[in-house]
């Protein structure tokens, strides 16, 4: 392990940094946008989709398609960034996800449309974990923070844009367009990183691939995505089939394990785990980021619009308190960081806020109103800021520049997994709670069902809706103290790079490892 006050890894020589290089985020950004817009937007047009195509009863897979490709495909499009050039990996899956939006927008059946969703998520997952790796590659940790507020910015904006833009878009345009609105915004994002992004790189000799690492790596992705995506709805906890995939899960990830120690050229290199503790302590950080991400964004605004009476057409706006908190404290931390190069403090503080935040929220009733509700969102939006990205920053510095992209992949992997199992724990959670709660002729299905429910019945439903979400944010708020138990423990290892450091454009010979 390295030692507190110890050197970074060897290896790891400062990436060259341009001078226009916010111009050149600026084009990264807008990929990562693509990927974090199209969940949501698709989200809010699925009961259009339906409506046109039918297939409602495999709806579910529009998304779990979508997701379970993302997922998997991660690490693989991190392990091509190493082994070749980054920028060229990068932009062949932003040409991946658009050819797969073409097709979805062309879509004329439901099994079409999951199909076309599967190629997408593949694409996808080149998009989150090309951009981070490129901003591995073109920034040093310490000057990362100077431009750290940019990527909370673009998350921001994807969260509440996405379901604004669906609405409207499904309206005026219909359904199809929210995946044909992917192609000019991606054909830009092609040419502009094609003019302005130059990431030097080492050639290297016989690449190996591993195809056994990543066979199994899919197969154990696989196996908890479904089993997260089945959990509490599908089947139940302890049916013979989720306990089933939770004992392929144990022994395809013991073999995973194994190939990777023999690999000539393993797809996650367990030195990057092994090399320092920082790395697997900033996983954990990024599994309860993601938990308290997608818990937040999916369940309050369902409090809301239920309990609160909050208009549903705006749903995305309900979060604004939220993403706030998380673009101020994303840049209050980066600039902090870059200045005095310390950042141990800030996931400890940003998990004390997400603590504090979510057990705040899991003492709502029906009688809280919608000021103090953003409240105490403005305080998981501090920690989710303070936690999210410095996690990311300290996952990159604990690890060599030639691993940058198995590094960068990991981290989207160990985000999206925490976000796939929080909603399958937290779905679970809120369906026994309203089903054993919620009134004998059942659950409305809607705001104007609720408002035709008899006043008891209504009142009933209302105690039902709160008492599964007091239940979602108090197992928050156990994980959010497990994420800072993990921030306590983390070491302050100096950061690469120098601060203020002159920006100099990269030549077109310079050699480094990072590619």
């Amino acid at each position: 392990m390295t030692a507190p006050n110890s050197a970074p890894p060897e290896g790891a020589a400062e990436p060259v940094v341009p001078r226009n290089i916010r111009w050149v985020l600026l084009g990264i950004m807008l990929a990562l946008l693509l990927s974090q817009l199209d969940g949501l937007i698709v989200g809010t047009a699925m009961p259009t989709i339906v409506n046109d195509i039918g297939g409602v009863d495999n709806l579910s897979w529009v998304v779990a398609a979508y997701t379970l490709t993302t997922a998997c495909s991660t690490p693989i499009w991190g392990k091509l960034g190493d082994l070749y050039h980054r920028k060229t990996v990068f932009l062949a899956s932003i040409v991946v996800f658009l050819s797969a939006s073409a097709l979805c927008g062309m879509a004329s059946t439901m099994n079409e449309l999951i199909i076309f969703r599967a190629l997408q998520g593949v694409g996808a997952g080149g998009l989150g974990a090309g951009a981070f790796a490129l901003i591995g590659a073109l920034l040093p940790p310490r000057e990362r923070g100077r431009y750290q507020g940019m990527v909370a910015i673009v998350m921001a904006l994807g969260s509440i844009g996405g379901p604004l833009a669906g609405g409207v878009i499904t309206g005026h345009l219909g359904w199809r367009w929210a995946f044909y609105l992917n192609l000019p915004i991606g054909l830009i994002c092609i040419v502009w990183c094609q003019l302005l992004l130059h990431v030097p790189h080492t050639r290297r000799g016989r690449v190996v691939i591993d195809w056994l690492g990543i066979t199994l790596m899919t197969a154990v992705v696989s196996t908890i995505v479904l089993a997260a995506t089945w959990a509490g709805s599908t089947y139940a906890w302890s049916s013979w089939q989720i306990l089933t995939l939770a004992a392929a899960t144990v022994v395809l990830l013991v073999a995973f394990i194994a190939s990777q120690r023999c690999s000539a050229e393993p797809l996650l290199p367990l030195r990057i785990f092994t090399g320092s503790r920082n790395f697997p302590l900033a996983a954990v950080l990024l599994v309860v980021a993601g938990v308290a991400m997608f818990g937040g964004t999916l369940y309050l605004p369902l409090y809301q619009q239920t309990v609160q009476g909050a208009s549903a057409t705006n749903s995305g706006l309900l979060l604004l308190p939220m993403m706030i908190g998380t673009v101020i404290a994303s840049n209050i931390a980066g600039k902090v960081m870059t200045r005095t190069g310390h950042y141990k403090i800030f996931p400890v503080i940003g998990a004390v806020s997400l603590t504090i935040g979510m057990a705040l929220l899991s003492s709502m009733d029906t009688h809280t109103s919608r000021t103090v509700t953003s409240a105490y969102m403005v305080l998981v939006g501090i920690g989710t800021g303070f936690t999210l990205q410095m996690a990311n920053t300290i996952a990159q510095n604990s690890v060599e520049l030639r691993d940058i992209g198995a590094a960068s992949a990991s981290t989207n992997l160990f985000r999206t997994l925490g976000g796939s199992l929080g909603v399958a724990v937290f779905g679970s959670l809120f369906t026994r709670a309203v089903q054993g709660h919620a009134p004998a002729d059942g659950a409305p299905e809607g705001g104007t069902a609720l408002a035709h429910l008899p006043r008891v019945a209504e009142d009933a439903y209302l105690r039902a809706v709160v008492h599964g979400t007091h239940q979602i944010f108090l197992v928050a708020s156990i994980v959010a103290a497990a994420g800072l138990a993990a921030a306590v423990l983390v070491q302050e290892v100096p950061l690469r790079g120098r601060p203020g450091k002159v920006h100099a454009a990269p030549g077109p010979k310079v050699q480094t490892a990072a590619k």
